[in-house]
């Protein structure tokens, strides 16, 4: 079945989650908040910059936040592609929830995090967006990139993006969205031919970041 329109001929896209940003080791609600790369996310980056350097890519994309673009950029240098930044690809708006720990906002909102718990697809936290929201926000734009590319694609994305893609993909609900892997850095291999999807690969590691070298 194709879950992405009518598109023709083949597409291979390589779905990339952003390098490691996290300032801490304190588990957090990220979502719109602005943050570079820390040193793994910036070797995570480098790791693929020589990884994909022999893939031809038609199109580079990616979201318009600051860890993204990064990541995106530092990819991209061997490539003669130009870079494309849609904020339809941001990650997920977790409204007043966003850079707050989860212990704090489990002490502070306690039945909203029971509510989100119960219903993970269509909760959203005050002022932000639910995953079904974000489903609907960024499918279309995957699907235009998709629609207006040939060969090879590259897209640097986020947690919460390439999971509703990926999800799209599979014919899942936003609700079982945390069933598949998606580590920082990590690569997502998608073909579409004949009509329909394939993922050839999910959640590969950066190697070389994630053995410390």
């Amino acid at each position: 079945m194709n879950r992405a329109g009518h598109i023709q001929g083949r597409r291979t896209v390589y779905l990339l989650r952003h390098g490691d940003s996290r300032i801490d080791d304190v588990r957090r609600f990220i979502g719109r908040s602005e943050s570079s790369l820390n040193e793994a996310g910036r070797l995570q980056a480098k790791w693929w910059h020589q990884e994909l350097a022999g893939i031809p890519f038609n199109g580079i994309f990616c979201s318009a936040l600051q860890r993204a673009v990064e990541t995106a950029r530092i990819i991209a240098q061997p490539h003669h592609a130009s870079l494309t930044i849609l904020p339809g690809l941001n990650e997920i708006n977790l409204g007043s929830w966003d850079g707050m720990p989860v212990s704090e906002v489990q002490q502070l909102f306690p039945l909203e995090y029971r509510l989100r718990g119960a219903d993970l697809g269509g909760y959203r936290p005050p002022g932000g967006e639910s995953f079904a929201d974000l489903s609907a926000r960024v499918v279309p734009a995957f699907e235009k990139i998709v629609q207006q590319s040939h060969g090879n694609l590259l897209i640097v994305g986020h947690a919460g993006v390439n999971r509703v893609i990926l999800c799209h993909l599979l014919g899942m609900p936003p609700a079982n969205l945390f069933r598949l892997g998606q580590e920082y850095g990590c690569l997502n291999i998608l073909e579409y031919s004949a009509k329909s999807w394939v993922i050839h690969r999910l959640n590969i590691p950066a190697e070389t970041a994630l053995r410390g070298e």
